[in-house]
């Protein structure tokens, strides 16, 4: 397995894209999930301006363990520049006819999948890496208390993130895979929360009811909105199973379509 990986990554770090989309992902990804106390004294500022008060104590952004769902939230909004990097590098193995050269070099379809496969996993636990990284630093820094009975509370929010972002990336695999086409398939990808929205809005009767396994949806629901609670409104302050099922079953469609895809392809 990690021989599939080398050569994948072989090829991925000898693109000057692979180097700059991955820079301004993390570098994105670090910025604004520790400067989000920057933000709250700045809006704390505005807001004394206009004769309102804001008390940014009460917002505990950074404290044990609110931190951990707050910064796995946020982050997920940033998975789609991993996504993009993982469309060009499927898109580009077809431009420069790099799929059809390491078959004839001796991988299968399969290994050749699996080297894409085991890509997305590697980006998604160094994302995974980098938030926890990001929220135990902070957490450190601004929670009032940093007892080991806090810091490590609300900890399964990151196995959810980590299935958020694979998913998402094995989405973007599947329809780099399915478009072989770099613009079109990232107009897609981009697209793809829109469109999904629309089919819903347009359900009707029992429909209605499929509206939680839609894959945008499901991939979302792994990591529920924490915010309304600093406004006093309840929460779904924990990781679904059912979310984790579903979400888990879209992994294996994506990935299963694309070996599919891969397979019956001409290459």
């Amino acid at each position: 397995m990690l021989h599939l990986l080398k050569i994948d990554l072989k090829k991925l770090t000898s693109y000057r894209t692979f180097w700059v989309v991955c820079g301004l992902y993390f570098v994105t990804l670090a910025f604004t999930t520790a400067s989000g106390m920057e933000f709250l004294k700045w809006l704390a500022n505005k807001s004394s301006e206009f004769g309102a008060s804001v008390n940014i104590n009460r917002i505990p952004l950074y404290h044990f363990p609110d931190v951990w769902q707050n910064l796995t939230f946020i982050s997920g909004f940033f998975k789609l520049v991993l996504a993009i990097m993982v469309v060009i590098s499927v898109t580009n193995e077809y431009t420069y006819r790099t799929v059809r050269q390491n078959i004839i070099d001796g991988l299968s379809r399969w290994e050749f999948l699996q080297s894409k496969i085991l890509t997305n996993v590697l980006l998604s636990f160094m994302s995974v890496a980098m938030v926890f990284i990001i929220g135990f630093v902070t957490g450190l820094i601004y929670s009032p208390s940093t007892s080991i009975q806090y810091a490590i509370q609300d900890l399964e929010f990151f196995p959810a993130y980590l299935l958020e972002v694979f998913a998402f990336l094995s989405y973007a695999l599947m329809i780099g895979f399915l478009v072989q086409r770099s613009g079109l398939t990232i107009i897609i990808l981009m697209l793809s929360h829109m469109i999904e929205a629309i089919i819903k809005v347009n359900l009707k009767g029992w429909a209605i009811e499929l509206k939680p396994i839609f894959p945008m949806e499901s991939i979302s629901n792994l990591v529920p909105m924490p915010f309304a609670r600093y406004a006093f409104q309840e929460i779904q302050d924990y990781v679904s199973l059912n979310s984790v099922a579903i979400a888990l079953v879209w992994v294996f469609l994506f990935n299963y379509l694309s070996y599919l895809k891969l397979k019956r392809s001409d290459i």
